[in-house]
């Protein structure tokens, strides 16, 4: 009994693109959940006071 070995490349390309199509599709799956969470906004304004001896002048 003889082994055969499939040289087909097209079955790799079908199955390569399937498994492509797959992963974008759980990667946009996970975006469009993510979006769909609303995260609450910091209730405290965030006030920093930067010294003015930091700027420097170019003319």
């Amino acid at each position: 009994m003889q082994f055969i070995k499939k040289t087909s490349s097209r079955t790799s390309i079908i199955s390569l693109s399937i498994k492509f199509a797959l992963f974008l599709v759980v990667i946009l799956g996970v975006i469009f959940l993510l979006n769909k969470i609303d995260f609450p906004a910091p209730k405290k304004e965030i006030e920093k006071i930067i010294p003015n001896e930091n700027f420097k002048i170019i003319k």
